[in-house]
């Protein structure tokens, strides 16, 4: 059959099972939305307020969901507001498909009203990108998008199509899609020297990364420590993979890690990293970290091996398939010596915040209480983030989402929005800082337009807290523009914006605020007013060996207390 290029895309979109998208029209993009208008029955469109706010809720629902995102902006300034959330998507591997449409064919290269070279600009941050010329190709391509965004290691694929393309005509013809490639490229010898590792060990300690959960390999994962009789650490992104209520647990690793998870890792003698890349924020000093055990790695995608530590056995491919396999050939381990010091550790050095006052760690506390640790849980970047990864027990892979790799103020609101679009039968929460909420809260309109049931709680210090924290410590308490004191009124703002607000100033409010929130079926703001000066901990310092873990206790006193 006969369809303009508008058309095709939107068939493509309905090949590929997408039922909801995020964007914002334009001009050259229009024929695509007009398509779409046409199909309003059969793909949801969330209009955002910002093209940002596109990018992050696409990604929001593929952390919720499993499937591919999807964006859409015009040309132009349309395509560059994307860019961020292009970037936040590809750091943390999210399989995304972002459609730009640009000017026409003609007009290409002569810096044309609204002309970006956005296939350029997002080269460095998306596994593929097209410039679609052709209306003959443009099915294909799409496809082809959609495959490479899911296969492999997840990330973002661009397709930016040219508006004469999409008012073109040209056959159509539906295909089948094609299921995603995850290339194992392990060895029945690789799997030996791996399981010799693991059965001569005597100190184990497993280190979960955000592959076990874009591989579904949760189940596989706990199979796999069980067995082992493994201590298991966490990454930021690795949250929810393994029971964070497990007695095997003992929290995150990195920077803002529990002692007990950077003590044990520095003591242990195999340190097995499952979807996990090593990043700077984990391994701290990479001279000293883990320097007195040997390292199994196992990852999908081979740049990884050896990129940031040296590994002394190396599995490539899905991470899924590869625990099966290493689970039918380990025999049951006890290690119970080892496990018992690692509980002692943690016994010694639990986590602990001022309970004497409201805090942001009382507060999702209470939200872990109050939905029964169930709820999908987006933060923005900061302080907030690190005690929503360390105060809430995720026992479920897809139920924290937050930006890792680029660390995105502003991200969470977005992604929230989208993950309540891919699960409406999740409660869905937002914890953001005052100063990420202020970059991206006009969202609160898409909210509120479509009433989506969100909660969004602002943990307000009146100040930028982590880079605070940071000058407190390094900087000898010169706050410079970091003090977000002045007369704005979040409550106000989200009630202009459509939402019911409720501002909270003691303990004994914050459940009672929530319970209503999701009484209410409709956008919250919760706003919880808290001290500028509380702190993460424990902490790293920048280029410090993680063992050099420490909390406000190491602190030395000063003048004021």
């Amino acid at each position: 059959m006969q369809l303009t290029g508008a058309e095709i895309i939107v068939e493509c979109l309905k090949e590929q099972g997408v039922d909801t998208v995020f964007g914002y029209p334009g001009g050259t993009i229009l024929n695509v939305y007009d398509a779409l208008y046409k199909h309003q029955d059969e793909i949801f469109h969330v209009l955002t307020s910002h093209e940002q706010g596109a990018a992050h809720a696409a990604d929001g629902y593929a952390r919720a969901t499993g499937k591919v995102g999807v964006c859409l902006a015009t040309s132009g300034p349309g395509a560059t507001n994307l860019v961020t959330g292009i970037a936040t998507a590809y750091m943390d591997s999210i399989p995304m498909v972002a459609i730009t449409a640009n000017v026409t064919l003609p007009m290409l290269g002569k810096d044309s009203f609204q002309e970006v070279d956005i296939a350029g600009v997002t080269m460095p941050i998306t596994k593929h990108g097209y410039i679609v010329k052709d209306v003959s190709i443009l099915a294909d391509t799409l496809r082809k998008a959609f495959h490479i965004a899911a296969s492999g290691r997840p990330g973002p694929v661009l397709v930016d199509v040219t508006k004469d393309v999409t008012a073109a005509l040209c056959e159509y013809t539906p295909v089948k899609p094609e299921p995603p490639e995850h290339d194992s490229r392990f060895t029945p010898e690789e799997v030996e020297a791996a399981l010799r590792l693991l059965t001569t060990s005597k100190k184990p300690y497993i280190y979960v990364g955000g592959g076990a959960v874009l591989s579904g390999a949760a189940q596989q994962v706990r199979e796999f420590a069980a067995k082992l009789d493994s201590p298991v650490c966490d990454s930021l992104m690795g949250k929810g993979a393994f029971d964070g209520h497990s007695p095997l647990y003992t929290g995150m690793i990195g920077m803002h890690g529990t002692k007990a998870s950077n003590l044990g890792v520095s003591e242990c003698d195999l340190l097995i990293a499952l979807g996990a890349r090593f990043s700077d924020r984990v391994v701290g000093n990479a001279k000293k970290f883990a320097s007195n055990a040997r390292i199994l790695h196992i990852d999908i995608d081979a740049a990884e091996i050896n990129k940031n530590m040296r590994a002394d056995a190396a599995l490539v491919g899905d991470l899924k398939e590869i625990l099966d396999t290493l689970n039918e050939s380990l025999p049951q381990c006890d290690h119970s010596e080892w496990t018992a010091h690692i509980r002692d550790l943690m016994e010694k050095y639990p986590l602990k915040y001022d309970e004497s006052q409201l805090s942001c760690p009382y507060v999702i506390e209470e939200l872990d209480r109050v939905t029964g640790g169930d709820a999908i849980i987006t933060t923005d970047v900061g302080q907030h983030q690190m005690w929503a990864a360390q105060y809430y027990h995720y026992t479920k892979p897809r139920t924290f989402i937050s930006s890792g790799g680029l660390g995105t103020m502003g991200y969470g609101l977005g992604a929230c929005i989208g993950a309540k679009m891919g699960r409406p039968d999740k409660i869905c929460v937002n914890i953001a800082g005052d100063g990420c909420f202020r970059m991206n809260m006009n969202e609160l309109a898409t909210a509120s337009r479509y009433n989506i049931p969100i909660i969004q709680i602002v943990i307000n210090n009146h100040v930028l807290g982590m880079v605070r924290q940071w000058q407190t410590l390094f900087y000898d308490h010169r706050y410079s523009q970091t003090i977000l004191a002045d007369k704005v009124d979040f409550c106000k703002v989200a009630e202009g914006l459509g939402c019911m607000a409720i501002r909270v100033t003691k303990k004994e409010e914050v459940a009672p605020a929530i319970n209503k929130a999701i009484a209410s079926g409709s956008p919250v703001l919760i706003e919880c007013v808290i001290p500028e000066d509380d702190k993460v901990f424990p902490m790293v310092s920048p280029g410090a060996a993680i063992s050099e873990v420490f909390d406000a206790d190491d602190l030395p006193p000063t003048p004021n207390s």
